[in-house]
């Protein structure tokens, strides 16, 4: 598989606050491939770096085999950005700001095909502020997409969704990278870079600490998974014991935990039951995640992200930047 985007040893700082420490990565050609990390861990930073709104202070960059800092233009032509926080004119309509980023482009996409592709055609005629927020989010990924770039990049792009408008968006950057896009996104929402992500690097104080596949990242983690069940009478502790993967049997009142791991685990564990024809209730099943993995790697966890008001309007922060951006070559 071909490689997009290469990163040798960037250095990147704020005075005296190293952001981004010496980092090196590869992304690969069709792949959602995730930076997860807490606020300030520097994915940002390092994210601007490559995308070329940011110069880096050391260290190789490559994208699509160009220099992001020195192939502006082509670079911009080729990828698409959608920020964390972006902004348009208040009373622009949605069809007038595809219309004018498509004129930044020497080859633009069809903009009213992406708006059926995003289920956006009824919103053509309707001002961008007057949407809610999962709204505006699609319109701002349909603005990204205007060059038919072949990566995407993407900055916290569900921060304050609600969980319905953030399933809607991880459906769009899915049919998005099926359509043959490479996306790169930031995150500090475990649940989505597991859902999302081919593969993804854990980001912590401007280093990588790792580069896999979630799975993976899982699995070298050794951590145990469990089942737990209530039963209505003495569970067979032995027979559960013996289960292939099985670890250790807990009993406290009618409550079982089971702990193991391995191929099959909860399955085999269900199947001892069955053959005892116990009257099982209140089954749960957890399993290690990708934040026990951060939490492994960098001693401590990763903080909840907060969820605003789908209709509250988004903060206008990097959305200037963006817009002077466009008027000098090309939206991103």
């Amino acid at each position: 598989m071909n490689t997009v985007i290469r990163c040798e040893n960037v250095t990147k700082s704020y005075g005296d606050l190293r952001a981004v420490d010496g980092v090196s990565l590869e992304v690969r050609q069709g792949e959602i491939f995730g930076m997860i990390g807490p606020n300030g861990a520097g994915k940002t930073s390092l994210l601007e770096c490559i995308e070329g709104l940011r110069s880096r202070d050391g260290g190789t960059i490559e994208v699509l085999g160009l220099d992001p800092e020195k192939d502006v233009t082509e670079v911009r032509e080729r990828t698409g950005l959608q920020l964390q926080t972006s902004a348009l004119p208040s009373r622009i309509k949605v069809g007038e700001a595809l219309e004018l980023f498509s004129s930044f482009y020497r080859n633009p996409a069809d903009w009213r095909r992406i708006l059926a592709s995003l289920e956006l055609s009824e919103k053509e005629g309707a001002y961008v502020e007057k949407l809610s927020g999962g709204q505006r989010q699609r319109v701002f990924i349909a603005l990204a997409l205007v060059n038919n770039p072949e990566i995407l990049f993407v900055d916290e792009i569900t921060t304050g969704l609600d969980p319905q408008t953030r399933h809607r968006v991880w459906d769009v950057i899915r049919s998005i990278r099926d359509a043959g896009t490479t996306v790169v996104l930031t995150t500090h929402f475990m649940e989505e870079a597991e859902r999302l992500c081919d593969r993804v690097a854990i980001v912590d104080r401007g280093r990588i600490v790792a580069v896999d596949t979630v799975p993976n990242l899982i699995a070298k983690l050794g951590a145990e998974n469990s089942v737990s069940f209530t039963v209505d009478r003495q569970p067979p502790v032995q027979l559960l014991e013996s289960v292939e993967g099985v670890t250790r049997v807990q009993v406290t009142g009618d409550r079982v935990v089971v702990h193991g791991g391995g191929d099959r685990f909860a399955q085999r564990v269900m199947g001892v039951l069955a053959d005892a024809d116990l009257s099982v209730g209140d089954f749960q099943s957890q399993r290690a995640s990708l934040e026990d993995v951060f939490l492994a790697l960098t001693g401590r966890h990763m903080p909840e992200p907060q969820q605003d008001d789908d209709d509250a309007p988004h903060a206008r922060g990097r959305g200037g930047r963006r817009a002077r951006k466009a008027r000098k070559g090309g939206a991103r």
